[in-house]
């Protein structure tokens, strides 16, 4: 799509389920069992794309400065939004490029108001790191119960977006960095002792469950897009490896999605 005619007329969700992994993601789209996430994306599901960035911190900065998860095939991937700089080989002229240090102060530049409902720890404003992501942003939100510990994070990252929305008339810039699925994630299943794959994808279902009110309160100011995705994906012992900031196809390979709704 061509994102100059979107920017100005549509509210923005970027919404980042942290660690997310593109074959969790698949497959529990397939087996019906993320339908609220299903409402939003395309028929076909996820889209199988490349981050940037092996972990949050480094996916992020990658974010923001228009460089999103790259479509997992060989081509000069257009990009959707780019910061203005000499030498851009993926700018065209369906791309909304900012005169702007990031994209965050690009959609201020245009009359947003920026949100950002933090997650996991590099969003946590008590150290001078987990400022500098936050910092790009009008307001920007972190509490113990949206981080990675409170096993209803998501719940009150919706509820606090919702009343962000609600209290604002212009147009929203909403960054969500969804922490339910960071380790540890084991809570989400039932007896389980250790996260794996299945707490995961628990994690994710619990995820999807809490999103309605969010979708909804979107629908009611006027159309949406939705940038939709993980920042990387985490390792369960695939070859050996566990965790992310490492180069595994477990780790690179995320799902994405650009929708509006």
């Amino acid at each position: 799509m061509n994102m100059n005619d979107v920017v100005g007329s549509h509210d923005v969700l970027f919404l980042v389920i942290d660690t997310l992994r593109y074959d969790v993601a698949t497959d529990e789209w397939r087996a019906g069992r993320t339908p609220n996430l299903a409402r939003v994306l395309p028929p076909t599901g996820w889209e199988e794309r490349h981050t940037p960035g092996s972990f949050t911190y480094a996916a992020h900065q990658a974010f923001f400065a228009g460089f999103l998860p790259t479509p997992a095939k060989p081509g000069r991937h257009p990009r959707p939004f780019a910061i203005r700089f000499g030498g851009s080989e993926t700018t065209t002229g369906d791309t909304c490029v900012f005169d702007a240090p990031d994209l965050v102060h690009g959609f201020k530049s245009r009359g947003y108001r920026t949100i950002c409902i933090g997650g996991v720890g590099f969003f946590n404003p008590e150290n001078p790191l987990g400022r500098v992501l936050p910092g790009y942003f009008d307001e920007a939100h972190w509490s113990v119960q949206t981080g990675v510990t409170d096993p209803r994070s998501t719940e009150h990252q919706v509820r606090l977006a919702c009343e962000r929305l609600a209290a604002v008339k212009e147009r929203v810039f909403l960054f969500i960095n969804v922490s339910a699925l960071h380790q540890p994630n084991k809570h989400y299943l039932p007896g389980a002792t250790e996260d794996s794959k299945a707490s995961h994808a628990a994690a994710l279902r619990y995820v999807d469950s809490q999103l309605p009110p969010l979708f909804d309160a979107f629908s009611k100011r006027g159309k949406t897009l939705g940038l939709l995705g993980s920042d990387h994906g985490t390792a369960y012992g695939d070859d050996g490896f566990t965790g992310h900031r490492l180069a595994h196809p477990a780790v690179w390979t995320v799902p994405w999605a650009e929708v509006i709704f």
